[in-house]
């Protein structure tokens, strides 16, 4: 199945300006193939959208240069793969795809990858994450579209298959293993280059015939070692050129490849020095920086590979016969049913028909085992702390809440907020300069000042190597998978790209009661003078409503059963016969104008009792309080629950203002006025009642324990019990925003300080090697800094 694209509307094959008018109508205005009389301009369809491609890119100077060389070129590959099966429905039409591209090296390659999607009309997103090399795209229409997109892909030079955690592993260990072998054969190339070199540099006296002599010994080990050990390098830059585009490995490899010819002409030549240890030192130090950078890198993302790895493996899945059966978990579908051993990692979602006690440490960073009661959601990722039971499996392993949170944590790495995309814009402007720069050195040194040709080129390589912006791209988005990573493994979700950069700004704090301050799960408050027998009759009424209250009550008295005939009435109680159980006007009580948490049960003609409860506060809920206070955060309380309960969680926790009775349209009204007023807001909060808030102010959290809505609306989730985490990544959010802004100062910096000493010769090809690979590796260390508040 070949893969084109379509000829702008309006634009004739043969009206794409020089691109096509220097060619015979004998070949391919694409690929040079012979074209049969009468065939046209192109040989397939497939040429001609790659033609409009490259010319709707403004790649034009791709045929320009290929008319110049009368070089040829393969006409578009093929896709052997179908990607249609892996593209999923969103909603609304909407669909999207994950693909791992193999070949992005640099910030430009990121940003050619995704405006050449975004040219597309009916394409909404397309996001390329340089760390994990995956690119997601969303479209609206059809899902036959999958193939077309990856096609286009393809056609700029990059290699694209299905993304999946084994398809990255894979890569990445191949690719990893292919670097290292390439460091091997540079390091031992270049130590003994430079045993040859340093003779020849030291020996002021030495006879010429000696001395070439050793110049051809250091071109027998170099030639090879520059050969092999760069293959690298050369490999990217070629892809790159057959796509009519240019990176950085481009400018390496002409880098060594210049250094090296010019020290053979030397050699032939027999002049007095030549330049075979820079080239191969240049091979080793740039190697030893990718592979570093690489292990970082890894490093750096590691919260997302150890969650995905969470649902890997088998399961043993219970056919119709009640046999067992161990299958690989991505194969299990929803609605099937698995046999979950003790001390077994739960791969899949589900729910169990029976009380289960689970260790969640590993997605929530809870450090105690729950007790999930009966139909109760099993998230993926726990671990079996009891015995053996039953689950229905609720969502296939692509659709599951592992695979949901790795796409948010991946969709938090690569966002791009204020300094990543002034980090991006100079990343890209930096990839032409580069060679102009180094081209006008090489022209102001040999036609300007007057040397040599060789003694020019040295100036120009060093130009050419020490302007690389990898330091300057990675600068910000190595900060952000940092912090995002280690805030994941201290139980925070980080769910909007932007959303560290926010929260490090955040002034104000506003915070709901229940479900956030508090448990969120009322508790019947212990009483000598409540008679058991009574207790049993309301407890068993209780069983027929899922108020708050009711299930407190079913709680404290668990053999209750459950009673036929009871009657709900919406927001007053439930009756059965002459038995009521509800609010206490609802029982011919005066109304409760305190904490509102209390019910009534009563009999006809029997006097009646009254059931108090309490939402108990978190046990850290006035350390977190006091923590915001600290980082000079002002907080206020906002609930609808009554004044007594607010007022009594306020004191609790030393909260100032509070107000009691909100409703949803006046915790988005106060969020609106404090916007207004200047402030930045954080709203706190767990609850559908607290969504439009959420999602008006400035940044917002949620707790693990929140509704989908609420967390949906937030762009933190606190996945782990407490509110501790809360302050922590403040602490972190201000961290990562100090080491962005550090970064950035020290890669422009770097190229001011660097450029200038290398365009005026005082930096040798090694000694700009040495330098640029070691401002990535600063940048990144710098980044993983960010880290270190999480785990403090």
């Amino acid at each position: 199945m070949t893969i084109s694209a379509a000829v702008p509307e309006g634009v004739a094959p043969g009206s794409l300006g020089s691109a096509s008018a220097g060619f015979s109508r004998a070949v391919c205005a694409h690929c040079g193939e012979q074209l049969a009389p009468g065939q046209g301009e192109f040989c397939c369809t497939g040429c001609s959208g790659a033609h409009a491609l490259v010319r709707g890119l403004g790649l034009d100077a791709f045929y320009r240069r290929q008319e110049t060389a009368a070089g040829t070129l393969r006409p578009p590959e093929t896709l052997s793969c179908d990607f249609v099966p892996h593209a999923r429905a969103v909603r609304d039409g909407m669909m999207e795809l994950d693909l791992i591209v193999s070949g992005l090296t640099c910030g430009a390659c990121v940003w050619l990858v995704e405006q050449a999607l975004a040219a597309e009309p009916d394409v909404l997103k397309a996001r390329a994450s340089l760390s994990t090399r995956r690119l997601s795209v969303a479209w609206r229409g059809e899902a036959r579209r999958a193939n077309e997109l990856a096609g286009l892909v393809a056609r700029l030079g990059f290699k694209v298959a299905p993304w999946s955690p084994a398809c990255l592993r894979a890569t990445e260990d191949a690719e990893g293993r292919a670097l290292i072998r390439a460091l091997g054969i540079a390091a031992f190339g270049s130590m003994n280059v430079m045993l040859v070199s340093i003779a020849v540099w030291v020996g002021t006296d030495m006879e010429e015939a000696t001395r070439h002599a050793m110049h051809w010994v250091a071109a027998l080990i170099a030639l090879p070692t520059v050969l092999v050990a760069g293959m690298p390098f050369y490999r990217s830059a070629w892809e790159a050129i057959r796509a009519g585009r240019v990176n950085m490995d481009l400018a390496v490899s002409l880098g060594v490849i210049a250094t090296t010819l010019m020290s053979l002409s030397e050699t032939f030549r027999n002049g007095p020095y030549t330049w075979f240890d820079g080239a191969t030192s240049l091979l080793a130090l740039l190697l030893a920086g990718r592979v570093l950078d690489r292990a970082m890198r890894r490093k750096a993302r590691q919260a997302v590979a150890e969650l995905l790895a969470l649902q890997e493996g088998t399961v043993a899945l219970r056919l119709a016969d009640g046999t067992t059966r161990a299958v690989p978990a991505e194969n299990v579908k929803a609605g099937d049913l698995v046999l979950v051993a003790a001390g077994e990692r739960l791969r899949l979602d589900g729910t169990a028909e029976e009380a289960v006690l689970l260790d969640t440490s590993a997605t929530t960073g809870e450090s105690l085992p729950r007790a999930m009661a009966p139909g109760e959601a099993l998230a993926a990722g726990a671990v079996n702390m009891g015995q053996p039971f039953l689950m229905r499996v609720a969502a296939a392993a692509k659709d599951g809440s592992l695979a949901q949170l790795a796409r948010l944590l991946e969709r938090a790495e690569q966002g791009r907020g204020r300094f990543v995309s002034i980090a991006d814009r100079a990343a890209r402007a930096y990839v032409p300069v580069v060679h102009v720069v180094a081209l006008a050195t090489f022209l102001g040194w040999w036609l300007g000042v007057g040397v040599g040709w060789q003694a020019a080129l040295v100036p120009a390589v060093a130009a050419l190597i020490v302007t690389c912006p990898c330091g300057l791209a990675i600068a910000v988005p190595a900060v952000q998978v940092a912090a995002v990573g280690s805030l994941f493994r201290r139980g925070v979700l980080v769910a909007s790209p932007t959303a560290l950069e926010r929260l490090a700004r955040a002034d104000h704090a506003v915070l709901d009661k229940t479900g956030t301050l508090t448990e969120g799960r009322p508790e019947l408050i212990a009483d000598e003078t409540l008679d058991p027998e009574v207790l049993r009759e309301a407890a068993a009424m209780a069983r027929a409503s899922r108020h708050p209250l009711a299930q407190a009550l079913v709680r404290a008295c668990q053999d209750a059963p459950a009673l036929g005939g009871v009657r709900e009435i919406a927001g007053k109680g439930l009756v059965r016969g002459s038995q009521r159980l509800g609010s206490p006007e609802f029982c011919g009580l005066a109304k409760d104008t305190g904490s509102g948490m209390t019910l009534v049960y009563c009999v006809a003609g029997e006097a009646p009792t009254v059931f108090h409860f309490s939402d108990r506060l978190r046990r850290d809920a006035g350390e977190a309080v006091e923590a915001l206070h600290g980082l000079g955060l002002e907080t206020e309380l906002l609930s609808g629950d009554g004044a007594g309960a607010v007022e009594a969680a306020a004191a609790a926790t030393g909260i100032g203002p509070w107000q009691a009775r909100a409703t949803p349209a006046d915790k988005a009204h106060r969020i609106e006025s404090l916007r207004a007023a200047g402030r930045h807001p954080l709203m706190v909060g767990d609850g559908i009642n607290d969504a439009a808030a959420l999602s008006l102010a400035h940044v917002s959290v949620s707790p693990g324990s929140g509704t989908d809505l609420a967390q949906a609306a937030s762009d933190l989730v606190l996945r782990s019990e407490g509110l501790t985490a809360l302050p922590l990544a403040i602490r972190v959010a201000r961290k990562a925003q100090r080491l962005a802004q550090q970064n950035i100062a020290f890669s422009l910096i770097y190229n001011l300080v660097a450029v200038p000493m290398a365009v005026l010769g005082f930096v040798t090809p090694l000694i700009a090697a040495l330098v640029m690979a070691s401002s990535s590796i600063i940048v990144i260390l710098n980044a993983l800094r960010a880290g270190k508040e999480a785990s403090a």
